[in-house]
């Protein structure tokens, strides 16, 4: 077996990887499989001056497949004995050889463990949920709710229509994407937007649809997310209509969020061990979080994870039409969740991804009924 040191990735918003998650049980999980070290030797980096940007860089394509790496990547490595390659995510293809998808599995699902500060604080917020939640026997329900500023502002969707909001928005937009959204021939259609479902619902249709999938006021929620976007008026009706609704900042006392609360990636994996654990999780927009989340809670939980993935077309055209009665809006959105439970147990398709569909390709020989400390991680 020809043996490759990896350094560890360690940029992300001056977060080292240990800050994340657990380097030592990382290192020692893979180490009859991979060499992991978080600093290249100095010998090998004398012959780049000790300069990393010195070294070749691949910038390989995405999903790229196994006989790319054999045929360019490898010969590089052996003669350089160094390389990079960035930007690193998704760049290895699904279509792979057993023993590849095997240590892809075993590294996501595995050696992955979120490091102790987090995974103790994400425990800690478990346990009050739990608490919270006694009287439903400690049940509850996750939501990740993606209607943060920048969300709202990158779907260039439309919401209350005022002019504070175009205001605001057309500021947010200057400020993260610099001229991306005022570019010469660009067309910006809110109304298409949302009627091909990709507006982020705000927290008021959240509340409406949980409600029609048969959720009453009593019941428990965590939710995960960031800042939301006018809060004191988006969010009055989903805490009306949910009080029993509580988020980290509602749990956790200020002082035990504040080494997490300056780095966004370390306040999401706490959002993220607290959804693991819940009864039934619901996601309101893609993106990397819910993809893994579920993935994840498949395979801890042998597949049979409760998890509401909303049809965000369909409910674009209910909540749009002004005529609808609340009979009708319910028989939908009891048929959404319907069709939400009997998918909790789904067979990985040739193209799908394994961090979202880990059967069977991660789980033949694995039985993950019960979640462990050491599985709290993304």
């Amino acid at each position: 077996m020809f043996l490759i040191d990896f350094v560890v990735n360690k940029a992300q918003q001056c977060l080292k990887f240990k800050d994340i998650y657990d380097e030592d049980y990382f290192i020692s999980t893979l180490e009859k499989n991979v060499r992991v070290v978080d600093k290249i030797p100095g010998y090998l980096m004398e012959r780049y001056d000790n300069n990393m940007t010195n070294v070749h860089n691949f910038r390989v394509k995405a999903w790229a497949p196994v006989q790319y790496y054999r045929d360019a990547v490898l010969p590089r490595l052996l003669e350089e004995r160094v390389i990079r390659i960035s930007p690193f995510a998704n760049r290895l293809s699904f279509d792979v050889p057993p023993a590849v998808q095997r240590l892809r599995c075993l590294a996501n699902y595995e050696a992955l463990r979120f490091s102790n500060p987090i995974l103790t604080m994400g425990e800690t917020l478990v346990a009050r949920m739990k608490e919270h939640s006694a009287s439903h026997g400690g049940k509850y329900v996750s939501v990740h709710l993606r209607f943060e500023e920048d969300m709202v502002a990158f779907s260039c969707c439309v919401f209350d229509g005022g002019e504070q909001e175009a205001k605001d928005m057309k500021a947010a937009r200057e400020r993260g994407w610099k001229g991306k959204f005022t570019k010469p021939g660009r067309t910006i259609r809110p109304g298409a937007i949302r009627l091909n479902g990709k507006c982020p619902l705000t927290p008021l249709e959240v509340g409406l649809m949980l409600r029609g999938m048969g959720f009453d006021k009593n019941t428990y929620i965590y939710l995960a997310s960031g800042k939301i976007y006018n809060s004191e008026k988006y969010m009055a009706p989903l805490l009306e209509m949910f009080p029993n609704l509580l988020t980290k900042d509602m749990l956790a006392l200020e002082e035990e969020l504040d080494p997490f609360r300056n780095y966004s990636s370390r306040m999401a994996a706490i959002d993220y061990t607290v959804c693991l654990h819940s009864e039934v999780f619901v996601t309101t927009q893609g993106g990397n979080f819910p993809h893994f989340l579920m993935g994840h809670r498949r395979f801890l939980y042998g597949g049979h994870s409760k998890t509401i993935r909303p049809d965000k077309r369909k409910l674009a055209m209910l909540f749009d039409n002004l005529k609808i009665e609340w009979k009708s809006f319910k028989r939908h959105m009891l048929n959404m969740r319907s069709h939400s439970d009997s998918k909790g147990f789904e067979i990985k398709r040739p193209n799908d991804s394994i961090y979202s569909f880990p059967c069977p390709d991660c789980m033949c020989h694995v039985n993950r009924t019960e979640v462990s400390r050491s599985s709290s991680a993304t």
